[in-house]
């Protein structure tokens, strides 16, 4: 066993006179640095009573043995209880071009970790789980971004057109190379396969595929503004008026992302990552979520030359092991889309995104009907022009089917960020954005994570782009969606930022990790370290001092739609268990998971058992493992067990 190193919290004062001493001796200093370390002691000791904690949490701060360590990128609960940490290349172009991805397999419990063998670059890819509780993960990073202050050789996207029906496919090498009308010179950067023109009767058919190319010679003389043809220099006995190639932007601006087809099924028994079919394009930042019938739809991403998808979305189906492009549900979202699957088996997507894409499109709520590909906008929404990097989540219990969105900011590095919390009602006639009680600070970056007593905890974030200005949000809250309200929860002591993430684990508690800093100073000079540190947020309902209910036996398997019996007891005299809630694990990136829901059982009780009754909707409760918590009547939920909905 590898043990855990906890970093202590901090010491406690023993009581408030010697806090308040400490306080006057300070400041009759005038010293500002002293000051704010006189107020930190005067927070450790409040954030240190019981009676706080039983109101507002407490945080403790985890460090993972040396050779667990990675950048978080991805994190996901398996049903085993054990976390699968995906941190691929971990936004470290170092570790991209040594060909050194990484995966991490973490037991809380235990301590104990594992270092999974990782094939490609799953950094920035999507992920969701399929109904035997494996987790399907696709797109990722084929290459890096390239800032116009680095672009020396102009570059960009040519197709190769072949009008010759006869001679077969013609495989071109990586660099082949490439003549222009001005003589310029430009290189492939892969191999690609030119498929034969298409004759039928008198008529030839043109084939083409595209590739990235960039020119022989430094500087702006190889740039390409306009539509140009370019003659191929090979293979021999290869007639040029055959095959050629045609671009009209080959240029020294940005290189975005590129994504990758790659598609894989992490097997939870045997700890490895298997392959499926390849995606049908290739995507970074895109969304995965769980559709009828167990598929999945992987929606948007930055296809393989860093172009944001226009709209093309594509279906896994588990029965066939790979992906089918899906035309009919052509429609366009930015990347990383907050989309979240209704009762009747719709999409809604929330208006949160993680960017990549024009500001006056795809950026409008709504519901989308998969049935007919129809789309229907929601009104009502404050601050609509500042959902990139917000979160959302399906409240509580899934059945009432309402979805809240917190935080966020203008498109790109925008300065400007909003502390807006809305909620929409989607039973409602005309759904419609409603004002909820905002967050403490205008963030962006907020983890949202559902607890087992209904609440969500909104934690983290910051209100500059990627923490500009050393501005975390080192604050914490917990929205009721019973009543509306928002209260403060204690708050964390680790800054988190872009690419970061929070779970729940299957002890009531919350799991917090990642974080990605541009700087690591106020004055935006220092380059920002990834934070690698964990925190776990322990929720009022466990610092109360009481009892917890115990599962003592529950059925592995359920069907929707049926009523199943489970032993339990209160462990507090008079406590009566009256709250049964099936929470979907999460898997979360950049604050997004399409995931994560949970869903009311009604409770009949039967002896010393109960029997719990589950939802015959797929909508509500799609087939997979979930964390089954039953709560007692002072709020107290008992350790999860995993229970299977088939």
């Amino acid at each position: 066993m590898i043990p855990l190193r906890v970093v202590p919290r901090r010491r406690r004062l023993r009581n408030g006179a010697l806090v308040l001493a400490a306080v006057g001796t300070l400041a009759a200093l005038d010293a500002k640095p002293i000051a704010a370390s006189a107020s930190a002691s005067a927070s450790a000791f409040l954030e240190s009573r019981a009676d706080y904690q039983a109101q507002r949490g407490s945080w403790q701060t985890v460090e993972l043995p040396e050779q667990a360590q990675l950048n978080a990128i991805h994190a996901v609960q398996l049903y085993n209880g054990k976390l699968l940490l995906v941190a691929g290349s971990g936004n470290d172009t170092t570790a991209f071009e040594a060909g050194t991805f990484t995966t991490v397999l973490w037991d809380p419990a235990t301590g104990t970790s594992t270092n999974v063998d990782t094939p490609e670059d799953l950094f920035c890819g999507g992920h969701a789980f399929l109904p035997d509780g494996n987790v399907l993960i696709a797109g990722g990073t084929r290459k890096y971004e390239v800032l116009a202050d680095q672009v020396t050789h102009a570059a960009g996207v040519m197709t190769v057109k072949n009008e010759d029906p006869d001679s077969g496919a013609l495989v071109l090498p990586e660099k082949t190379r490439f003549r222009g009308p001005d003589g310029a010179q430009y290189v492939a950067t892969e191999e690609v396969v030119v498929p034969p023109a298409h004759k039928m009767g008198s008529m030839v058919h043109t084939s083409s595929v595209e590739l990235w190319v960039e020119a022989v010679d430094e500087g702006p003389g190889p740039v390409v503004t306009e539509g140009a043809q370019f003659s191929l220099e090979g293979p021999a006995g290869t007639r040029p008026q055959d095959l050629y190639g045609v671009a009209s932007s080959l240029t020294l601006e940005k290189q975005e992302y590129q994504g990758l087809t790659a598609s894989y099924i992490f097997d939870v028994q045997a700890e490895k990552y298997v392959p499926t079919g390849d995606l049908t394009r290739a995507r970074w930042y895109p969304t995965l979520v769980s559709t009828k019938g167990g598929n999945v739809l992987a929606v948007s991403g930055l296809d393989q030359f860093g172009v944001v998808s226009p709209g093309n979305n594509e279906l896994f189906e588990p029965s066939l092991n790979g992906w089918n492009d899906r035309p009919e549900l052509f429609r366009y979202f930015p990347t990383y889309p907050g989309l979240h699957r209704t009762a009747d088996n719709a999409l809604f997507y929330s208006g949160s995104n993680a960017g990549y894409g024009p500001a006056e499109e795809g950026r409008a709520p709504g519901v989308w009907d998969l049935t007919d590909n129809s789309f229907t906008k929601v009104p009502g929404l404050r601050d609509g022009d500042q959902t990139e990097t917000s979160t959302s989540v399906l409240l509580a219990p899934a059945q009432d089917q309402k979805v809240l969105l917190a935080g966020g900011g203008g498109v790109g590095d925008s300065p400007r960020s909003t502390d807006r919390v809305d909620v929409v009602d989607l039973d409602a006639p005309s759904p419609a954005w409603s004002p909820a009680p905002p967050l403490q600070e205008p963030s962006r970056y907020v983890s949202s994570v559902l607890l087992p007593d209904d609440s969500a905890l909104l934690t983290g974030g910051s209100s500059g782009y990627r923490a500009y200005g050393n501005s975390y949000s080192k604050v914490a809250s917990l929205y009721d969606p019973a009543t509306g309200t928002m209260t403060e929860a204690a708050p964390p002591h680790v800054g988190r930022t872009y690419h970061s993430e929070a779970l729940l684990l299957p002890d009531g508690r919350v799991l917090t990790m990642g974080g990605d800093p541009s700087f690591a100073d106020a004055d935006d000079e220092v380059p920002g370290t990834f934070e690698q540190r964990l925190e776990i947020y322990t929720p009022p309902y466990l610092e109360r001092g009481l009892g917890r209910p115990v599962i003592t036996d529950a059925p592995a398997q359920v069907q929707r739609g049926t009523t199943f019996r489970v032993s339990a007891a209160a462990t507090e005299d008079g406590a009566t268990i009256t709250k049964a809630r099936l929470v979907r694990p999460s898997a979360v990136t950049h604050q997004t998971d399409s995931e994560q829901r949970s869903v009311a059982l009604s409770i009949t009780p039967h002896g010393e058992g109960l029997d719990l009754s589950l939802d015959a909707r797929e909508g509500i409760t799609p087939s997979g493992w979930y964390m089954l918590f039953l709560s007692d009547d002072r709020g107290t939920p008992s350790q999860a067990r995993w229970v299977q909905v088939l």
